[in-house]
């Protein structure tokens, strides 16, 4: 049973990118309404299992701090999608790992291998090779610039999973770091609006039923699930769950879209999601 919750609320975050492009929102209003209609939801369960949180102070705020970082990681791929399409974008946002292994490096103290470096190096190249390297074939109205931006908004994840660990150390019901990290988001939106210029708080109605699709399937469903099922579930299992995200958007992006990508965009595909996979395994 746990797997299956784990593997329903990879499937349910898979559509992420999906339900962005279908929305054809701005990217910040993307991440805005993401929040916004996942914050009452997220409340009513929380209401309803308060009596379980016993989160001090310190936690909820850094949980906060971690919705932050969260809009700017959305902003930044939300932006990467829109130039490189959905699944690219996905396999590039998933190079989160390759920081998330430096940060250990440099805060935990975690040995840096030979093994390690070289996969981090390859997984580095791969994003290389997922622009197109500037060819006639490569897919995505940006490839290169989408690639970029993709990649910061990687090192953004990284830094948003670990304050949002840190966040979560205390036990109690996922709802109540998910809620606070949330509003967190909701605000740092409403604040880099300013930089997005076709940021509206009016996106019409097809594009309002899509990001509430969204709000409930991946930031509600989809991260509840993977918050009850996750912990349960050794670390190499839940490393392997994980890289089903961008393999599902992947063929997500292909069927809905027709995202046609050239063949030196799939070979940096394919070598990113083996890299972060390995990389994963051995930090396990």
């Amino acid at each position: 049973m746990i797997h299956l919750l784990a593997l329903l609320g990879v499937l349910s975050i898979s559509f992420s990118a999906i339900f962005v492009r279908l929305a054809g929102a701005s990217p910040v209003t993307a991440t805005f309404y993401r929040g916004a209609y996942a914050a009452p939801v997220l409340l009513a369960i929380w209401l309803a299992q308060r009596s379980h949180d016993q989160r001090g102070r310190r936690d909820r705020w850094l949980a906060i701090i971690s919705g932050l970082l969260l809009a700017l990681d959305l902003n930044l791929w939300h932006e990467s999608i829109a130039m490189l399409g959905a699944g690219l974008g996905t396999v590039i946002a998933n190079a989160q790992v390759v920081f998330v292994a430096a940060a250990a490096w440099l805060l935990y103290d975690e040995r840096a291998t030979p093994g390690r470096i070289v996969t981090i190096g390859v997984v580095l190249g791969g994003v290389v090779l997922t622009s197109g390297l500037a060819r006639h074939d490569a897919y995505g109205a940006q490839p290169v610039a989408g690639a970029i931006v993709g990649l910061l908004a990687a090192v953004v994840y990284a830094a948003f999973l670990l304050v949002y660990r840190e966040a979560n150390r205390t036990p109690g019901p996922p709802s109540g770091p998910l809620l606070d990290s949330t509003m967190g988001m909701i605000a740092g939106a409403l604040v880099s609006a300013i930089f997005d210029p076709h940021f509206t708080f009016t996106p019409g109605l097809t594009a309002s039923l899509w990001l509430v699709a969204l709000a409930i399937g991946s930031q509600v469903i989809g991260w509840l699930l993977i918050g009850v099922a996750l912990p349960k579930l050794p670390v190499v299992e839940t490393s392997v769950l994980l890289l089903g995200q961008p393999v599902f958007t992947v063929i997500w992006g292909v069927l809905l879209f027709d995202e046609r990508l050239s063949v030196v965009q799939w070979i940096g595909s394919a070598i990113v999601l083996v890299g972060v996979g390995v990389l994963s395994a051995q930090r396990s």
